[in-house]
């Protein structure tokens, strides 16, 4: 008999082990959502018995599960931050770095707002309050609404880095949980502006407009789009990570391989986003 119990016991931890090898969970950037998803979907489909778990939450909160323990890979819309690195490593993890594609972000108001075009400076002074009605750039005269990612967005921190040059967003920015709520909401509104993902700005341009982003007053307005943004061209443009537990080891380098594989660099483009390879 406890023979029999210990035989049991170790199939047991074998199915276990086993299990544990080809499970896989994701967790992260609201932006690389949808593409992250497109990966693990056809990884599964190619990989019998892999189960992936992919979820949002923002770049902050990945970041913050990776350092927990609660996630084996982060998807990440913004570069890891120096303390962030140090409370891993106290932890026990070395994050290691994976651009696995580019993204641009529009800038995006409602369709029949009259404004086509934007310098930074404009757009930074409008997320900071400095700029609170349309007639001030050119348009229409009623007030902005502001419409912003939360804090835990990569978004909302790349943005406030890159747009605002790290000043504060105005307090009466109406923030929002998701790249989804400011799409709805900036098609429903025609006095407010956000920012969202080039790929969530292509998939809904028949519901907002995405507008063109001028350097300086004197420079030429240049459209969001996958070649302006690998050309270096429009500038509110950044790389989206996949951060692991050190070095890729077994189904996570797996995922990764195929991330960076012919078609897995074809899914980033035909999700909207900008290849690395």
């Amino acid at each position: 008999m406890k023979k029999m119990i210990i035989s049991a016991m170790c199939i047991f931890s074998l199915t276990l082990a086993v299990a544990g090898e080809n499970q896989l969970t994701i967790k992260g950037s609201d932006t690389m959502v949808h593409l992250v998803s497109v990966w693990a979907e056809k990884f599964m489909k190619a990989n019998e018995g892999a189960e992936l778990s992919v979820t949002g939450g923002g770049s902050g909160t990945g970041i913050a599960a990776l350092i927990n323990g609660t996630t084996d890979v982060c998807a990440a819309s913004r570069t890891i931050k120096e303390k962030e690195i140090k409370l891993a490593k106290k932890r026990g993890t070395t994050p290691m770095e994976h651009v696995v594609a580019r993204d641009g972000i529009a800038v995006v108001i409602h369709p029949s707002n009259p404004i086509n075009e934007l310098t930074i400076d404009q757009i930074g002074k409008i997320y900071t309050g400095e700029i609170t009605n349309w007639n001030q750039v050119g348009g229409e005269d009623h007030k902005i609404l502001v419409l912003s990612r939360e804090s835990s967005s990569g978004t909302y921190v790349f943005f406030q880095e890159h747009v605002l040059k790290k000043h504060d967003y105005t307090p009466k920015a109406r923030l929002m949980p998701a790249t989804s709520s400011i799409v709805q909401s900036v098609s429903t509104d025609k006095f407010a502006i956000g920012y969202v993902g080039l790929g969530y700005a292509e998939k809904a341009a028949d519901k907002i407009k995405a507008i063109n982003v001028k350097n300086d007053a004197k420079s030429p307005a240049v459209k969001p789009s996958e070649k302006t943004v690998v050309d270096g061209s429009y500038s509110i443009a950044r790389p989206l990570h996949l951060y692991t537990k050190g070095e890729p080891e077994g189904i996570t380098k797996k995922f990764l391989d195929y991330a960076f594989s012919k078609e897995g660099q074809n899914i980033v483009v035909e999700t909207g986003y900008v290849a690395v390879k």
